[in-house]
Formats: structure tokens, C-alpha cells, sequence
């Protein structure tokens, strides 16, 4: 990228992650492109869909949460690391309003630009949820796919009630009966 093409995605980042955190991911890209300095053509040459420049925002959140997986694959509690690893889950797709909706709405899609959100983090919790389900305590019909979907859900859930602060953190909880299997050794909660 030329030195000013790096600068006005520089600022479309910047305007763009502002203005999700103020307006959720629905915001104006033409008030993104303008708040930037730069025309709308120049936003959707470096982003060409809005999933792209939401992709783009994601990223340094998604590595954050891949790292963290990383760190947990070798927990003493393999379902409390996964627990704990998709609490950190919801609490990113509840930053923005409208994130947990987009990512349950493309989790599928591999042609969508949010794919590179969705592909790395389901590869990051398999390793999770497979040792949980070695170590006796997840079911072994629980798959990554239900679990980010329903990350998503609760975040979604969340969102819509801003008065509950603390809901997300019920309804995971609440997930973990669904959770464990018969006779679990209780390193979930």
C-alpha cells in the first residue's frame, strides 16, 4: 500500500471503531468515510462489504481471544478453561451492537468476510471443547458450532436487555447443565 492508502485505512479503522461503539455495527459508512477524511469510494475500495470493514475492526479482538485459547489449552480444568474461553467470547460479540447478530447470521458462510473471524475462533475453541469432552466433562455430542451460536445468542440476549447487566453471565452459567456429562468430575463450575 502506498504511504497515504495505509493512512486513510489507518483512519477508516479508527473512524470505523468509533463509530460501531457509539452506534453499533449498523452506523453510517458514509459517516465513517466522511468522520475519516476520506470519500465513500475510498472506504469500499479498502473494504468492499461492511462485513469487510467489521472483519477488519475484529481483528485485533479475535487474535486477543485466539491467544487466550492458546494459553487455556493446557488449564488444569479443561471445562472451566472452555467456560472461561467462551465467556470472553460473549463479552467481545457483546461490545458492539449488532456484532453478535452478524457473526450468528455468517457463521456458515465461508464466502463472508467475517468468516476470518468466525473460522479461526471455531478452530481455537474445538481445541478446548475437545479436551473438556477427553476429560469426561463436556457431552461428546456437544459440537464447536452449537457453542458459538449459542455465545452468540446470549451476547445477542444481552444486548437487548442493557438493563441486566449481569444476564450474559447467567444464561452461560445456565448453559453449563446442558453442558456436562453424566456424572461429570464438576470442574465446569
Amino acid at each position: 500500500m502506498r504511504a497515504d492508502a495505509r493512512r486513510n485505512y489507518g483512519r477508516l479503522l479508527a473512524e470505523a471503531r468509533t463509530a460501531f461503539a457509539e452506534h453499533g455495527t449498523d452506523a453510517s459508512l458514509e459517516d465513517v468515510a466522511r468522520r475519516a477524511g476520506v470519500g465513500i469510494g475510498t472506504l469500499y475500495r479498502h473494504f468492499p462489504t461492511r462485513h469487510a470493514l467489521m472483519s477488519a475492526v475484529f481483528q485485533e479482538a479475535v487474535t486477543a481471544l485466539i491467544t487466550r485459547s492458546r494459553e487455556l489449552a493446557g488449564a488444569e480444568r479443561p471445562c472451566a478453561a472452555l467456560v472461561e474461553w467462551l465467556g470472553a467470547i460473549v463479552t467481545h460479540a457483546g461490545e458492539y451492537r449488532g456484532l453478535a447478530q452478524a457473526l450468528m447470521s455468517t457463521c456458515r458462510d465461508e464466502s463472508s468476510a467475517l468468516a476470518r473471524c468466525n473460522t479461526p475462533l471455531r478452530e481455537a475453541g474445538s481445541v478446548l471443547l475437545s479436551r473438556a469432552q477427553s476429560s469426561g466433562t463436556v457431552r461428546a455430542d456437544v459440537s464447536i458450532d452449537d457453542l458459538m451460536q449459542l455465545t452468540n445468542a446470549i451476547a445477542l440476549a444481552a444486548e437487548q436487555s442493557p438493563d441486566d447487566p449481569d444476564l450474559a453471565d447467567r444464561l452461560l452459567q445456565l448453559t453449563l447443565t446442558g453442558l456436562r456429562a453424566p456424572n461429570p468430575a464438576g470442574d465446569c463450575g
